[in-house]
This record gives structure tokens, C-alpha cells and sequence, in this order.
């Protein structure tokens, strides 16, 4: 599957040893949340064609295009939204499965002054999110959890949604309902400059590759294997519960190369400039907001959120694109704006 290669601007943090000093101050703060509170507006995507090719081939069978397979969008509440407007005091807000360690996504930022609060790419859409459905950004309860406990999170109703870096893909609608797509990426290779890795190829012949538990990385790189994409050779047991983890690992030369969302890669190679997206993005997939299965008023009511913040040229998607993303994937963004949405599910 052919994917234009993403740009990064490789713009640095101060090296390994500032970014592991970052990576360490994140995992403490992770072991302290759930934390509450943030500033910033919103974010907002459609849907569009494509597969990731990491999907695995039983559910490829039983589903196509997952990212069409959600709700039309609706401004009405319902029992969900009800439920979330009822809570009383300081209980009344939003809950969010999110990210603190990734730069331009979700996290905090070292150099801010006060409190650190969460910044961001999704951290937008969590607040616009809030602002709609409780009418204040700052209505929310943002829960910092691992990759591999975002749809766990979701099924036991820790949070009342996911906005987290979290691609749409068949096997992943057997377990949570999503939104449309808000944004557009696509699985790269992230190694060493100095490498002799090129990218998702045979130069990842007996090379460890590291990738998050639970991540559509990790189904794609084993799908990969099955098919003969990638060579049997690769040692791809290298799996981490953060995706950050990975980074840290590929500085203290456990592994040789990390594979993760083309946007992911970009925000760590412009962390650490010893670092680089090896070649071009090998999949096409959609990230998207994960709710409960049968939150349907809930998945309508962030569809149409998606929907309207699109259209909100002053402070909307493309705003929000400009003051987190641009710095690493580019100013122009029609490679990660996903097309007009389509909505195939009907209950």
C-alpha cells in the first residue's frame, strides 16, 4: 500500500539525555494520575478510504473500510449523555482515556511554567468535546493510560471515551465503537541516523523492532511476517505498554528500530535529532475517538462535534494542526486531514 511519506522537521529537545530525563519525569507522573485539568480547544477529522494492512486478515474478511463503520451525527443527547450531564459537583465532567508522554499529542510539557497541565493535538479535541457536551472546555477528568489499556479502559467504564493516538481498524469494532476519523497517518519505521535500515524492508532482516502491546504496529509487523512483507528474521517480541517506551529503549541500544504512526515518529525524531523516519509510511490507517459500544448517543454527538469543529476556520482542526503538528509533519496539511466522512453503521 502506496502512502506519500510523511515530513518531520527535525527539531530537538537537547539531545538523548535531556529526552530520557523527560521519558523518566513521565513515568512518574503516569504512576500518580488520574490527573484533571488542562487548556486548549479542539480537534476534528473524517472519514476516507483505506486499511491498515496490519489488520488481520480474519477480521479483513468479516469488515471493510472500519472507518465508515460509525454513526451519522446528531446534536441530540441521550441516556450516555445524559448519564455524563447528571454527575453532581465536582464529579460533573468528561471522563478521558489519554496520553501524557507524546509531544504535540498529549503531554506535558517540561518547559511550561505552574501546574505542567496536559497540551496537544487530542488534548484540543478533549476540551472541545467538553465544551460541547457540558459547555465548558475545562470540564473534563483526564485519566493517563497506557496503549495497551485503552480498550480496557473503555469496556470496565473508567472513562467515558478514548482520545489517544488510536487508530480504527475491524478487529478494534468487535470491542469499542468510534467516531470518524480526525486524523490521517500511517505505520513508518523510526531508527538511528547512523542505521543501515532504510525502512519496511529487508533491512530489518535480524534487527529488533520495538512497538507498544496492543498497538495496530505490532498486528501489522506479526501480519507482516505471515505474509512475507517482512523478513522472518525480524525480532518483533520487543513490546512495551507506553509507545514512548520504545524511544527509550532505541537510545539505550536495546533495539534497533521502532515502528509506530508516521505522526507518533515524526514527534520523537523531533525530540531526539539522533533519530529519523526510515523510509515511507507503509500503511494507511485513521485515528479516531473510541466510546462504549453501545453509547450510540454519545458516538453521534462527537461525530457531529467532528463535524462542526472542521468547519471552524479561526480556531478548529486546521488551527489546532498548526500550533501542535506543522512544526514536524509540515505546514501543509492535506496529507493528514482525512476526506469528507462517510457513516455506514446504522445502529
Amino acid at each position: 500500500m502506496h502512502a506519500r511519506r510523511l515530513r518531520a522537521s527535525l527539531r530537538g529537545w537537547g539531545g538523548v539525555g535531556a529526552m530520557t530525563a523527560v521519558c523518566a519525569l513521565a513515568v512518574v507522573l503516569a504512576l500518580l494520575l488520574p490527573l484533571t485539568q488542562a487548556s486548549g480547544d479542539g480537534s476534528t477529522g473524517t472519514g476516507g478510504p483505506g486499511i491498515a494492512k496490519g489488520t488481520h486478515a480474519r477480521a479483513e474478511e468479516e469488515c471493510t473500510d472500519p472507518e465508515k463503520q460509525t454513526l451519522s451525527p446528531s446534536g441530540a443527547d441521550g441516556p450516555t449523555i445524559e448519564a455524563i450531564k447528571n454527575r453532581q459537583g465536582e464529579k460533573r465532567k468528561l471522563i478521558v482515556g489519554v496520553d501524557q508522554n507524546s509531544y504535540r499529542w498529549g503531554y506535558r510539557n517540561p518547559n511550561s511554567t505552574g501546574t505542567a497541565e496536559l497540551e496537544g493535538f487530542d488534548i484540543d479535541l478533549v476540551h472541545r468535546i467538553a465544551e460541547d457536551i457540558l459547555g465548558d472546555p475545562n470540564a473534563v477528568q483526564f485519566k493517563a493510560i497506557p496503549t495497551n489499556q485503552r480498550i480496557p479502559a473503555i469496556q470496565e467504564g473508567r472513562v467515558d471515551m478514548v482520545v489517544r493516538t488510536m487508530t480504527i481498524n475491524c478487529d478494534r469494532l468487535t470491542d469499542v465503537a468510534f467516531s470518524a476519523p480526525y486524523f490521517k497517518t500511517g505505520q513508518q519505521v523510526l531508527a538511528p541516523k547512523s542505521s543501515d535500515i532504510k525502512g519496511y524492508d529487508d533491512t530489518l532482516a535480524e534487527r529488533k523492532i520495538c512497538t507498544a502491546e496492543g498497538s495496530t504496529a505490532y498486528s501489522t509487523l506479526e501480519q507482516g511476517q505471515k505474509d512475507g512483507d517482512l523478513p522472518a528474521s525480524a525480532d518483533i517480541s520487543n513490546t512495551v505498554p507506553n509507545q514512548l517506551d520504545c524511544l527509550v529503549r532505541l537510545q539505550l541500544g536495546e533495539v534497533d528500530a521502532v515502528v509506530t504512526d508516521g505522526a507518533l515518529a515524526a514527534s520523537q525524531a523531533a525530540q531526539d535529532p539522533t533519530v529519523e523516519l526510515k523510509g515511507a509510511a507503509f500503511t494507511t490507517e485513521y485515528y479516531g475517538v473510541a466510546m462504549k459500544k453501545d453509547a450510540d448517543d454519545l458516538v453521534r454527538r462527537v461525530n457531529q462535534i467532528l463535524v462542526d469543529y472542521r468547519k471552524d476556520t479561526s480556531g478548529g482542526w486546521q488551527a489546532s494542526y498548526d500550533k501542535w503538528l506543522s512544526a514536524t509533519l509540515g505546514t501543509e496539511a492535506a496529507d493528514s486531514e482525512p476526506p469528507a466522512p462517510q457513516y455506514l453503521r446504522k445502529s
